[in-house]
């Protein structure tokens, strides 16, 4: 298969050697007192050759703070397409025996006497495009420059000498063969900063924007990228220069699986929407698909088969599932037939089409199948060996942004790296190599998520095997300071932690349209969870002074607002939620609880506007909006949180220590101090009323030896949890209060590898026989809604257990359960209330 022969290739491939590059001497001088190393590349070469060139010497520049030609000379070529380079292979000066007919390689080294003249020089060379270009952004990295310079503000520390280290460096195959993202639900960042503040001329995001963007792939090693396509922005492709600009950069564009052919039907399709109908209008929805073939077929693109209706709606037309698979069949079968020969293609079985695809529907085998997650980051379908064997191989298009039901999320990016890497780790060892994409929504401020889902993607085993800590300390040593990594990695795997409990767009106990409810968290878990919040921001300030300077802006957007918010959302929900639970026993205690929810909105409108009006001078004008925004798509969307209104009338003591107005980095972001001990989120029953709370026992305190089963870093309540690589037991000995006991296993909602049986695990007290306690995952269902909101699936027994001394063995026999905690919630006494 392609894409597995691929991903082999780049798992042989070594590691670094050392760094490429160091400012203390020994090496060719790529910058000295004398200037700059000249970058030379051949007429005949690719144009993005050119641009990363020219990037590469300005990087140079950057760092070094000169100008001028130092006598150095950087040759930056394609294999076959640079005279001199292919001359030096001729000469045997040049080892590319693994660069050729690979995919998106790069090697790196220096050559003594390449030419008359020249005592050394280094070579970078591609073996093709792309892989030129990723060689020249792989040096910028290793002298200092961030990919993302330019969308976070990451300024480079000067260094006024740098060196090349001596010796070659192979780089790729990628284990993933296109990589990319996809720009979505713009409508409250990206499209409105680029169409006022950015490119104001385009008034909408355009060439400018998509500029800055692909150079961003490309220094991320990504290729790929599906364009906006909401109502509020202009069809990327309504401008020509847009896929012109993509060509040059050798980006690969691609569509959503509700846009086939390359074709944005929001903006594009102006015919009635029910016209949008195969089965009635063939005529007029094939020449509409057969016109984006004419303008863009000679451009490299994968293009989207298959159709739904206008956004994202259900296919119009068919009525029953199987008329949705003959229609989609013949689509198919027209919409190859419009194709250049051998041109990449994809399907995805997104929502509903998935059912379809189980119910038989026929995919021609060179197709790629793109297999969704639910949109919450839980992969629904993973290839079998009858998929795993297709030519066309599988991808994966995963969410790190989502609108839609039961919630979105699409303000605060707060999907944990750890979730990334487990759910695309297991859907690339069951094959799906051959095409990944994230929904970033507006990009910003999803730059964690996004970087570190195209970094796996280039190398899986790699990035794979590094601790989430190791792999944050290290982004965040990059993008923010040298010494900070450790600190801000911690910094923000408890931001990952607290926001896996529940997302700051989802606190609400409610779904659109249903009556509102409190939370289930009773007030001591309240005051524990803002307690950890508030520390959390504490942290952040103490770090914001060892920030250098030039540093602040990026620390800023990559740390202090999406940690700080999210404490403040958190804050002006449960403080008001507080209030409304005292105000007829405590009115005093209320008025409190208000003063600090109203506190807290106020410090989230202050942090905003710093994004928005004051960072990098105005840089990000309107890329920020706190969730929900506006009134747009309610019934997908948290409710405007109501506050208390202000009781001037009551002059009272605060329970606890009230917002301190010492921002972060002069942010003006509140803080709250309380020093209350971190404890664990609530369960089923935490309001019952009884004397008794659940008792919670962490997976990874398990007494069995390391046999089968490993530690997951960086997910569940505690920031660890546990999954089994083969079928396996796991022991534990507890105590339990005098009563009736109630055990859960609480797991993530990931869905079960073999599709249809499933989410399980057996279960076995006091050695006696085993029972097998298990979930259906059907995905849009009540159940499901809960777990996502959650991050937890309850697997529960059904027989009680009573207090005393208990020994429980846990078996775990499939490799997508992770098992985060076994969980014993108080049976009530009958007749006792249960709380409300």
């Amino acid at each position: 298969m392609r894409a597995v022969a691929v991903a082999a290739a780049a798992v042989s491939a070594p590691a670094f050697a050392g760094p490429l590059a160091s400012f203390d001497g020994g090496g060719l001088a790529l910058a000295d007192a004398r200037g700059v190393a000249r970058v030379m590349t051949a007429p005949g070469d690719f144009p993005v050759v050119g641009i990363a060139a020219a990037d590469l010497r300005r990087d140079l520049s950057a760092v070094s703070g000169a100008s001028a030609d130092n006598g150095t000379q950087i040759w930056l070529g394609t294999l076959g397409r640079n005279p001199k380079i292919d001359r030096l292979v001729r000469q045997r000066k040049l080892d590319v025996s693994r660069l050729r007919g690979a995919w998106e390689s790069f090697v790196i080294t220096t050559v003594v006497n390449p030419a008359p003249g020249v005592a050394s020089a280094l070579v970078i060379v591609g073996s093709d495009r792309r892989g030129t270009a990723y060689g020249a952004y792989e040096l910028t990295h290793a002298i200092g420059v961030s990919p993302w310079h330019w969308w976070a503000d990451v300024a480079p520390e000067r260094h006024p000498r740098i060196y090349a280290a001596a010796g070659l460096q192979h780089f790729g195959p990628p284990s993933v063969k296109y990589r990319g993202i996809f720009l979505n639900d713009e409508d409250w960042g990206l499209a409105p900063w680029a169409a006022t503040t950015f490119e104001p001329e385009a008034g909408t995001i355009g060439p400018r924007t998509y500029a800055k963007l692909f150079e961003l792939m490309l220094r991320l090693k990504a290729n790929m990228v599906w364009p906006a396509m909401h109502k509020v922005t202009t069809p990327f492709n309504a401008n020509p220069a847009n896929a012109a600009l993509a060509d040059r950069y050798g980006i690969v564009m691609g569509s959503s699986h509700a846009e086939p052919m390359l074709r944005n039907n929001v903006g594009e399709w102006k015919a009635p929407a029910e016209d949008f109908n195969y089965l009635a209008n063939p005529g007029g929805v094939s020449s509409y698909w057969r016109n984006r073939v004419r303008s863009n077929g000679a451009y490299e693109n994968v293009w989207t088969l298959g159709m739904r209706g206008i956004h994202d709606s259900g296919i119009v037309g068919p009525t029953t599932d199987d008329g949705r698979r003959q229609l989609l069949e013949r689509i198919f079968a027209d919409q190859r037939a419009m194709l250049p020969k051998r041109a990449p293609q994809v399907f995805t079985p997104y929502k509903e089409v998935l059912d379809v695809y189980r119910g038989g529907l026929k995919v021609p085998g060179d197709v790629t199948l793109m297999w969704p997650d639910d949109n919450f980051g839980y992969i629904r379908h993973l290839p079998d060996a009858a998929e795993r064997a297709r030519p066309g191989g599988s991808g994966i298009y995963y969410h790190l942004s989502y609108l839609g039901a039961p919630l979105s999320y699409i303000w605060l990016s707060t999907t944990p790296p750890a979730l990334i890497r487990e759910e695309m780790g297991r859907a690339w060892d069951a094959g799906a190599r051959q095409m990944w994409v994230a929904n970033v929504g507006d990009l910003k401020p999803a730059e964690l998520a996004t970087d570190y889902f195209l970094r796996l993607a280039w190398d899986v085993p790699g990035t794979r095997a590094k601790p989430i800590d190791a792999v944050v300390s290290d982004w965040a040593a990059d993008s923010v300071g040298r010494d900070l990594g450790p600190e801000l990695a911690a910094i923000l795997a408890e931001h990952h932690r607290l926001n896996f409990a529940r997302r700051p767009e989802h606190l609400q106990w409610w779904l659109p349209g249903q009556l509102s409810k409190a939370s289930p968290l009773t007030p001591d878990e309240v005051a524990t969870r803002l307690a950890a919040f508030d520390a959390l921001s504490a942290r952040v300030r103490a770090v914001a002074p060892k920030i250098a300077p030039e540093r602040r802006d990026a620390f800023f957007e990559l740390v202090d607002y999406p940690v700080t918010a999210a404490g403040l959302a958190n804050a002006r929900v449960f403080e008001a939620e507080t209030h409304d639970r005292l105000r007829d026993t405590d009115p005093a205690g209320a008025a409190a609880a208000g003063d600090r929810a109203r506190a807290a909105d106020a410090a989230l409108t202050t942090l905003t506007r710093r994004y928005n009006d004051e960072l990098a001078s105005g840089k990000w004008r309107g890329m920020m909006a706190v969730e929900p925004a506006d009134g747009q798509w309610r019934r997908y969307r948290l409710t405007p949180p109501i506050l208390p209104t202000a009781e001037a009338s009551l002059t009272v003591p605060r329970r606890r220590p009230g917002p301190s107005w010492e921002g972060s980095s002069g942010s003006g972001a509140p803080s709250v101090t309380a020093a209350i001990p971190t404890g664990p989120w609530p369960s089923p029953g935490s309001g019952s009323g009884l004397a008794t709370t659940s008792i919670l026992v962490e997976a990874e305190t398990t007494q069995s030896p390391r046999t089968g089963w490993r530690l997951v870093d960086g997910l569940g309540r505690n920031a660890t949890a546990i999954a089994a690589s083969t079928p396996t037991t796991l022991s534990y000995a507890v105590t339990l209060p005098p009563g009736r006991w109630q055990l859960a296993a609480e797991v993530l909602p990931t869905y079960p590898t073999i599709e249809g049986s499933g989410l399980k695990l057996a279960v076995a007290i006091d050695g006696n026989p085993p029972t097998t306690i298990a979930a259906e995952r059907r995905t849009g269902d009540s159940a499901w809604a809960r777990a996502v909101l959650d991050n937890r699936l309850d697997l529960a027994l059904p027989t009680p257990l009573t207090g005393g001394a208990h020994t429980i063995v846990v078996t775990l026999d499939d490799p997508a359960l992770i098992l985060d905690a076994l969980r014993f919630d108080p049976v009530p006494i009958q007749g006792l209330p249960h709380g409300h």
